[in-house]
Parts: structure tokens; sequence; C-alpha cells
């Protein structure tokens, strides 16, 4: 008898569906790992935009869910396989494009971020989104959550640089929106609807992204503090007098995850490390020299700055070895709440005060040029009262982000794992304006179930 994979698998090629179980686990989860994950009936791997066509009709007309997926990277469950479903994984359309004339690069979605960066630095150009993952995480997975990282301070984020979008839709309508051209307003601005929709609304076949001139070699600025307060606070007093080209924080628990990862020479007595990089070429020495001004001001025990591109890439290197490194720690709940940076005191004070009530291990690094923090709740999977205070801390966090004018998510996506957190930051009547446009894009609600919203 056919059954309704059968008329899919007529209509792809033989190896773009996989049908395997053994196989198909290795689509179900992203990297947060959510225990809710299901069992999807196959993962159609597409070459090209009619490939997903093929599998966005075919679902639409069987009524069956779809999971797009990129590199797997996510960190809040937004890509976790939906039983009964499939899975479009974009892992195989990997090709990219630079037109140096045009400054563009032309991206389909499986490339990775830092594939984009290597061709575009053939030319003497640069792709500034950097997430901490930049050389595992995809192009299209980018997009779907609006990916920030640590140059976003002064560089913007990912929609910043979208320029055109190939979408195909939920009934097998492809689209596409935008192009080369650096400034358009030609009708609804369609291409900020579908960045960051974490795959609910279409699936994105290819991106023209913006390229800029390739970055000019920093200057890199270090300071140790007695403690996160003190760190907070030199924060607040740079972002008032420059703009730096990355400013991370990591505090102490985080400084020793990676030290004991991989020995980086750095200071495991330090209560707070402050990165900060210049990038302004015959005005860095004085840029950083104002950035080591107010770390003194905030009481910086020491101050250490270089100008060795090298050198600077390695502190860089721990601050990005953060994840991993406090991964080998136990079982993980990974926030990336943000608030407005004058705020950005009160809110790691508030993650340590949750952690002390919680009896639970929280390292903490940020993007806090931005204000965009990763509080990482540390726990035992095994034990059910630890993952009980895990839980509580978790959404104690999000909690505490709103109440300071901030957000649940500044650059991971809501996923399925931050969703019931969603109505308290937007609130009933924006929920329900999400809701409409949810509808009218995929009134079958087929796309991506479960995620957001």
């Amino acid at each position: 008898m056919t059954t309704p994979l059968d008329t899919l698998a007529a209509d792809l090629p033989a190896d773009a569906l996989v049908t395997d179980p053994a196989l198909i686990e290795n689509y179900r989860y992203d990297w947060a790992r959510d225990p809710g994950a299901g069992m999807p009936l196959a993962v159609v791997r597409p070459r090209d935009t009619a490939e997903v066509q093929i599998a966005m009709r075919w679902a639409a007309r069987h009524r069956i869910p779809v999971v797009p997926r990129g590199a797997g990277s996510g960190l809040s469950g937004g890509s976790s396989a939906v039983a009964g479903g499939i899975v479009i994984s974009l892992d195989r359309m990997r090709a990219v494009r630079i037109d140096p004339d045009y400054r563009v690069a032309v991206v389909e979605p499986g490339a990775l971020n830092a594939e984009v960066k290597a061709a575009a630095r053939e030319h003497g150009l640069w792709y500034p989104p950097d997430p901490s993952s930049y050389e595992i995480c995809s192009i299209g997975g980018n997009i779907a959550t609006n990916a920030g990282g640590l140059c976003c301070v002064k560089y913007g984020v990912t929609t910043d640089y979208v320029l055109g979008l190939d979408v195909v839709l939920a009934d097998g309508v492809a689209i596409s929106l935008g192009g080369a051209r650096l400034k358009d307003v030609a009708g609804l601005s369609l291409i900020k609807l579908f960045v960051g929709s974490e795959g609910t609304l279409g699936v994105i076949t290819r991106a023209v992204l913006r390229l800029v001139p390739a970055q000019q070699p920093p200057s890199t600025l270090v300071a140790l503090f007695a403690s996160v307060a003190a760190a907070a606070d030199a924060v607040v007093r740079i972002s008032r007098l420059a703009r730096p080209a990355m400013l991370e924080l990591m505090d102490q628990a985080s400084i020793n995850a990676v030290e004991d990862y991989r020995s980086m020479g750095l200071d495991r007595t330090a209560g707070a490390l402050l990165l900060a990089q210049s990038d302004a070429g015959t005005g860095a020495a004085a840029e950083i020299a104002v950035i080591a001004e107010a770390c003194a001001a905030a009481g910086a025990g020491e101050v250490f700055s270089t100008d060795d591109p090298a050198e600077g890439e390695a502190f860089a290197l721990a601050r990005r070895s953060a994840f991993p490194a406090i991964e080998r720690r136990g079982s993980l709940m990974l926030e990336d709440v943000g608030v407005p940076v004058p705020r950005l005191p009160e809110l790691l004070a508030g993650i340590a005060d949750i952690a002390r009530r919680n009896e639970i291990e929280i390292p903490t690094v940020a993007h806090a040029g931005d204000g965009n923090t990763h509080p990482i709740v540390v726990y035992d999977a095994a034990d059910p009262a630890s993952t009980a205070r895990a839980g509580r801390a978790f959404t104690e966090i999000m909690a505490l982000a709103i109440s300071l004018e901030g957000t649940i998510t500044g650059e991971h996506g809501v996923g399925r794992l931050k969703k019931a957190q969603l109505p308290d930051q937007l609130g009933p009547d924006v929920m329900a304006l999400t809701r409409r446009i949810k509808h009218a894009l995929d009134p079958l609600g087929i796309l991506n179930p479960g995620a957001v919203l």
C-alpha cells in the first residue's frame, strides 16, 4: 500500500530522503538537547530551492509538521524535531558566492558563518556577525535566530547585514525579497519579518548578505576586577565614552572553567575580567586609553593592553571557549537575557542572588557592551532536586531581565525552551498580533509547531 511518505520519496532524488531511524536520530536535537524532541517520520536533505518546495507542498497537502534545521548548533530548542513530522535539513545547500563590486555574499543557508567570512576575506571584505560558534553554525540558522556575537556592540547583529532572502512559504510558494541594493523601502519590510522568525514563517533557501571592508587589526585591552559589580560599572562608564569593537565580560567561575578546559593564562583569582578591542586604526591607541581610564575609575586591579593581533585573538578564544568549558561541569540550562546597558550591574547582581538562593552554580559571560548576558545554569541531570533548582533559577533569571526593561533572549531565540516566558515580555496584544501574522503565513500551523508560540 502506498503511504504519503512514498509519494514524497517518488518526487525527491533517492538520497534526499532519510528514513533510517538510526540516521534520523542525528537530526532530532539542537545543542540545547530539548527533552521534548520527538521522532520525525523522515529527514529531507534538499540540494536546492525546488526540492524544498517539493517537501513543503507535500507537507501542506498532508498537513505534516515541518521543522527547518541548520547546523544544529542552536541553544533554545528551536530545531527540536516534532513527532510524526519531517525535518528539512539545509546542510547540503552550502554555496557561497562573493561579488566584490556589489560588496555582497550570495549564500545558501547551509553555509557556515566561518565559510562566508573566509570567502569574503579573499576579496579584502568582511562579514561582521560573529557568534561564538561561528566555526560550526550556519548562515540559515543565524538568520532564523537573528544571531549576534562578540562584535555586535559596534557592528550590529545578523539583521543589519541581510539585504535579500529567498524563502519557501508554508504552501510551497517560493518568494524573493530584497537584493544587492543597500537602500530599499518599497513595500513592507518583509525581510525583517523573516529574520529571527525561527523557522515558523518559512524556510530560507538563499540570502544576500552585506559585506564591509576588512576590519583593521585590533588593539586589545584586558582589565581585571575584584568583583563582577566593578566590571559591570566599568562597562557602563565605557559605553558613555567609546564604541569598542568588542566588550566582553567573564566572571570568576567562567574564567576558572576555561582555565580547566584549556590553560590560557587567565588570572583565576580575578572576580571578573573585561575584554575590549578597538579596530579604529590610527585612532585605536586613543580609544584604548579611554577604555583603560574608565576601567581604572571603576576600580580595575590590573589593566593590560596589546597591539599584537595574535595575542588579542588568544584572549578572544578564551571568551569563545566558555560554553564548551562550562559544559564539562555538568548539564546546562543556557540563558541569553539582555537589558539596557545602564541596568547591567543590576542584572548581574540579581543573577548572583538567584544562584545563592537556589544553591546552584551560574557562571556568567556576557557581550557586556550591548547588555546581552549568558548566565549558564549548571546542574546534575541525574538529581531531581538539582534539576528542580536549576529550572527555578532559569525562570527567575528571565523574570529578572523583564523587570529591568530587558529581554528573555538577545540572540539565541525563543525556541521551545523559553516560549512560556514570551507572553510575560510581549504582553497579550503583541502576542495576539504575532499569532495573527503566523496564521496569515502558515494557516495550517505546520511550520515548526511548538516553537516560539
